[in-house]
């Protein structure tokens, strides 16, 4: 029973930092994306 339970936390805590990391890849290219829409608008805003 106990390895049963070690086993599933090791899973769900993969699961976990898998998760974790995805949504951090995704928020940096939200900002990437904002960043340069941002840009745009002051490129057009000079000129």
């Amino acid at each position: 029973m106990k390895n049963t339970m070690k086993s599933m936390t090791k899973w769900l805590l993969m699961v976990c930092a898998i998760s974790a990391l995805s949504a951090c890849a995704t928020i940096e290219g939200i900002g990437k994306d904002v960043e340069k829409a941002g840009e745009a608008v002051q490129d057009a805003a000079n000129d």
